[in-house]
């Protein structure tokens, strides 16, 4: 007997027994109560009776199958979307499952966005975020150029010269302002609701000077503009105090710098500053090699000073300039960093001015490989002379 005819008998014999019999059947038959509850609703037509099913497909399931320029206009919709003509003045906007719902239902498809997202599955579409793995276009002479730093590098370091790594990290609001991070506490720390400028107490600009030999850290703390003189008198002030008792006698340094900013290669105050403050004054060669457009990650002041720093003021609003040079000062690793800091409130102007006559008086040499990102500054005999 086919299941649905047997659970249709179970509920005529409990309803010719009457009151009980659902039970006393199910006890006889082993038919559940709730089955033959259903059956006996549906001898009284109270509940419809479902045929058994005999595996073959009773029509349309899905709206693409009744539709069949549905998914083509969908297709054609996200072809749009990611191929637009960029000489047109199209506005583009971020489509959404609701958006193209809209745009199919006014083409003649009367759907909703649950199917459109499934449809989008079936196509091979998914919700993801960007991936940063492109390096942009590569600068001619990218290695050759890590090549030159790495050879210099390690004359340097087979002599006992002094190489210093330099940068200027991200300008600082000073003030109750949120810091990226978590830290321990009871209670959250309140700052304001917008980092604005305007709220600061200061912009503190920190510099950073990472000795690669001794795995020490200088960092000046501005409180003006990131200037080339700026930039350089840090440098003098960390050779002054450090550099020149620490490789006492050594004529020669080695600065490894961003190929942009207050220290670019381009910047004429950079090396006129350099040549004034450092090699005139201390009778100091100064070679730099700039790294290349787009490859400051690879600068070792990024990733074993600054990153550092980071992490020690992690979630920590940095409220006044005495707390930050803490945080700095503060700063070690396992492999036995140090890290000095001073502030430096000394007014600096934008803009300074050198002249081509300066740049003749230079006395710089720029080296075989990539002239304009390796040089050498060595001190001249009458001086320093603007």
């Amino acid at each position: 007997m086919p299941a649905g005819l047997h659970r249709l008998w179970a509920a005529a014999e409990a309803a010719t027994i009457g009151r009980g019999g659902a039970k006393l059947v199910s006890a006889a038959t082993g038919i559940s109560p709730a089955r033959i509850a259903a059956g006996m609703g549906v001898l009284r037509g109270r509940a419809p009776h479902r045929r058994a099913s005999t595996g073959r497909k009773r029509g349309d399931q899905f709206r693409e199958d009744r539709d069949p320029t549905l998914v083509p206009d969908l297709e054609k919709l996200l072809a749009d979307e990611v191929a637009g003509d960029p000489m047109t003045e199209r506005v583009w906007v971020r489509t959404s499952a609701r958006k193209l719902r809209d745009t199919l239902q006014a083409m003649g498809h009367p759907i909703g966005h649950c199917t459109v997202h499934r449809l989008l599955g079936k196509l091979g579409f998914t919700s993801r975020a960007n991936q940063k793995r492109r390096g942009g276009s590569q600068q001619p002479g990218r290695d050759e150029q890590f090549e030159h730093i790495a050879s210099q590098r390690k004359r340097f370091g087979a002599s006992g010269l002094p190489s210093i790594s330099v940068d200027t990290k991200q300008k600082v609001l000073i003030g109750p302002f949120a810091r990226p991070g978590k830290t321990w506490c009871k209670t959250p720390t309140e700052v304001h609701g917008y980092d604005f400028t305007s709220l600061a107490e200061y912009r503190a600009v920190p510099y950073g000077i990472y000795d690669l030999q001794r795995n020490e850290g200088h960092v000046a703390v501005g409180i003006s503009n990131d200037t080339p003189a700026f930039a350089v008198r840090a440098i003098a002030r960390w050779w002054e105090q450090e550099g020149s008792s620490a490789f006492a006698g050594a004529t020669e340094l080695l600065i490894l710098a961003d190929g942009g900013g207050a220290n670019g290669y381009r910047c004429r105050a950079w090396k006129a500053n350099l040549q004034n403050q450092v090699c005139d004054r201390f009778g100091v060669a100064v070679t730099v090699c700039h790294y290349p457009p787009g490859c400051s990650k690879w600068n070792p002041v990024e990733r074993r000073l600054f990153s550092q720093i980071s992490l020690n003021w992690a979630g920590e609003p940095l409220k006044t300039l005495d707390l930050m040079l803490g945080y700095i000062r503060g700063t070690t690793t396992a492999t036995g960093l140090k890290v000095k800091a001073h502030l430096d409130d000394s007014q600096y102007e934008k803009g300074q001015k050198v002249s081509g006559e300066v740049m003749d008086r230079l006395n710089l040499i720029s080296h075989p490989v990539r002239p304009d990102w390796n040089y050498t500054l060595r001190p001249r005999q009458n001086g320093a002379t603007q």
